[in-house]
């Protein structure tokens, strides 16, 4: 992950980017969140399953896994890991895995849920939170910079090998990794003008283009300018015109 995704995923927590998978946390369970990021969500995860249980956060970031460790350096039953899921062999099983907004960004979203399987213990479960990033919608639409630069981000996510609609495959892929009784939770986001925080959640596309342009940039996807374009204009859109923002989101669950 580049530098700067941080201010992203410390606004996130169990409560208000992961609530589908509350009713499946049990006191004592030991949970393993996979591309935990800074551990916002995973602290929330280790809070939830009580003193008595335990979570571990893993992911390939080492300045993401050292922020995390500083911030929630008081959870006691919360471990934060700098690790590659696929090298990642830890002595105990776990009785849930969950994965918020993370397979979207591998290109072999079908081995990671063999690999979740292997960790998993026997009657665990997995859920895999992600988007269908074609169907977002914008009210009304954004400047067609943005608009521009948003279908050049898909196209280098998908020349990449990453499913710009991986929430509608995951059902089919984790019945293929033999899981059971799977299930599909509608979990948008919805954005609306007026709401807290519309602001900065709406303007997540201008720190893509702050981001993961950059990346783009240096692949020939877009310009410098047409990059810098779209943040200025898109920004001027959120403060004068933006009402409402809706990203696609699916938790999809399964049980070995």
């Amino acid at each position: 992950m580049p530098k700067g995704t941080s201010v992203i995923l410390d606004a996130r927590s169990l409560e208000n980017s992961y609530a589908t998978i509350i009713p499946s946390i049990k006191p004592g369970m030991r949970i393993l969140d996979v591309g935990c990021g800074t551990g916002a969500i995973t602290a929330g995860l280790a809070k939830a399953t009580g003193p008595t249980g335990t979570a571990v956060g893993i992911d390939s970031s080492d300045h993401l896994i050292a922020k995390g460790q500083s911030d929630h350096a008081d959870i006691t039953n919360l471990q934060l890991l700098r690790a590659d899921l696929f090298q990642y062999e830890p002595v105990e099983k776990f009785d849930l895995i969950v994965s918020a907004r993370v397979l979207q960004w591998l290109g072999n979203p079908y081995e990671a849920l063999l690999k979740f399987k292997s960790l998993l213990a026997p009657g665990g479960k997995v859920s895999v939170l992600d988007y269908n990033h074609v169907a977002l919608e914008w009210q009304p639409s954004p400047p067609q910079s943005m608009r521009q630069f948003y279908q050049a981000f898909l196209q280098w996510r998908a020349d990449a090998g990453m499913d710009n609609e991986i929430a509608l495959h995951l059902p089919e892929l984790f019945r293929k990794a033999g899981f059971r009784d799977v299930v599909s939770l509608p979990a948008d986001e919805v954005y609306t003008r007026g709401a807290e925080n519309f602001t900065a959640k709406v303007r997540i596309w201008s720190v893509v283009a702050e981001s993961r342009g950059q990346q783009m940039v240096e692949s020939g996807y877009v310009t410098e300018e047409e990059r810098l374009t779209a943040i200025d204009e898109y920004d001027a859109w959120i403060a004068a015109s933006a009402q409402q923002m809706i990203m696609k989101l699916t938790d999809v669950q399964g049980v070995l």
